[in-house]
């Protein structure tokens, strides 16, 4: 007996626990912005317009007439009230009998957080993000928390690794750096996206090849044109978002180097010792995709970087129609410095190099803000770069944002939560450190002054 009293007793608080989550679930339906009480309204007062209709149906119909026991509003309000009495008493039943098996499902959470997020992310500021690489992929990780309004516009000029060899042997636009944006800006965290980064360590012709890389390739050639395989590929990883190349050219780089000398192609222009003096596109006035135009029109956040300064990002700003696009745009212009230096492109830069390199390149309100990281880390032995820091030099037309921007786990990238949080505070202008280059410099020194007391 009091092994079955126990059994209820918990079977009860199961229940009760149940009904808990139940209420908890049904109350995100009612969340605001979510669209579902508005239609609960509709749906009401639908089904009390329906029950005067029956009421003047049956009125005439049928010949009805209520005794005059009390008014005839008074008898109205009357039969209104019991009306609403027994739909609450049948929905109060109803929840109570089925609400903790319908409510308390993961799928009915996993619901309400869906919809939820996508009606907040779908109102989102419209964001046009510029660059390639590595870094562009951890930026829109972090943005898509945000908006789905983004349009990533993505470099073409990769000539290494996988994507150079598809490029060279298909034809096709170097698909590595669109491949990290598709998985960046994808919904689907599981198998899928681990299929679509998969790199096959062997087999002639595969080997160094990525599963993603060949797919795009692939849905190009059945496709015909690389931007639908895009748009193909993005619904096969659920993207919110839009991702296309700066330009449909077969665009290659070329640097001048301090030396005078002269370097042709992305890979080796970033293996190279040399002090990069200007970069050069070819052909030097490519036709620009007219979506990543009409993307930097209609943005009202245009964000610049992170990643390789001169065969990441300039590339894009060197095309002529995209440059002009970005001058005339009214939306906010936030370059993303990088947190560490980068061999054979920017060894030794300070923040106001990178900022000076790209102003150099493009005009001279090329941006509004650039971001800077603040926080000093120990990069390591297997790093090659240094962190960038601010030297106190005075930046034109720029002011400068500070935040610990640095991802613990690889100290040479950005974290995309903080990243995505300080850009975002700028463009709201919420709890925004802004602060001068020379102001920037006397932190970062104190930091560090700091830290080798720590050592000592």
């Amino acid at each position: 007996m009091e092994g079955y009293l126990n059994g209820g007793t918990n079977g009860h608080s199961k229940g009760g626990s149940s009904r808990g989550a139940g209420k908890s679930a049904l109350m995100k339906f009612l969340y605001v912005g979510l669209g579902v009480k508005r239609w609960l309204l509709i749906g009401s007062i639908g089904v009390a317009v329906c029950s005067v209709g029956l009421a003047v149906v049956l009125k005439n119909v049928l010949a009805i007439r209520l005794p005059d026991v009390l008014p005839w509003y008074s008898e109205g309000m009357v039969v209104g009230l019991l009306g609403v009495v027994l739909v609450l008493a049948a929905l109060y039943g109803l929840y109570w009998s089925a609400g903790p098996l319908l409510f308390a499902s993961k799928s009915i959470e996993v619901l309400t957080d869906t919809l939820y997020t996508r009606r907040f992310r779908g109102r989102g500021a419209r964001i046009a993000a510029i660059g390639g690489g590595t870094g562009l992929s951890v930026l829109l990780r972090g943005l898509k928390a945000y908006s789905e309004n983004i349009s990533a516009i993505v470099t073409v000029a990769d000539d290494g690794g996988s994507s150079g060899r598809l490029r060279r042997e298909l034809g096709v636009l170097p698909p590595g750096d669109f491949r990290n944006c598709l998985v960046a800006l994808s919904d689907d965290e599981t198998l899928l996206r681990e299929l679509f980064q998969y790199r096959f360590s062997q087999g002639q012709g595969l080997e160094g090849h990525s599963f993603g890389n060949l797919f795009i390739a692939a849905m190009t050639n059945i496709t015909g044109s690389f931007e639908q395989a895009l748009i193909e590929s993005s619904r096969v990883l659920a993207v919110r978002g839009k991702i296309m190349p700066a330009t449909m050219a077969n665009l290659s780089l070329s640097a001048r180097m301090r030396d005078g000398s002269i370097l042709h192609g992305e890979s080796k222009i970033g293996s190279s010792d040399g002090a990069i003096e200007r970069i050069m596109i070819n052909p030097q006035n490519p036709e620009p995709h007219l979506e990543a135009l009409r993307a930097i029109e209609e943005a009202q956040l245009i964000v610049v970087g992170p990643g390789s300064l001169y065969t990441s990002i300039l590339p894009n700003l060197l095309v002529p129609e995209i440059c002009r696009a970005i001058q005339h745009s009214r939306a906010k212009k936030v370059y993303v410095c990088n947190v560490a230096t980068q061999k054979g492109e920017t060894f030794g830069y300070s923040v106001a190099d990178h900022v000076e390199a790209l102003q150099a390149h493009t005009f001279p309100a090329v941006v509004d803000f650039v971001i800077a990281n603040n926080r000093q880390v120990e990069l390591g032995q297997q790093f090659l770069g240094q962190p960038v820091t601010n030297d106190g030099r005075s930046l034109k037309h720029v002011r400068v944002v500070a935040s610990d921007l640095v991802d613990a786990t690889h100290p040479v990238r950005h974290d995309s939560t903080k990243l995505a949080q300080a850009i975002m505070d700028v463009y709201t202008g919420k709890h925004i450190d802004v602060v001068s280059t020379r102001a920037a410099a006397q932190a970062a020194a104190a930091k560090t002054r700091e830290l080798a007391e720590a050592k000592r």
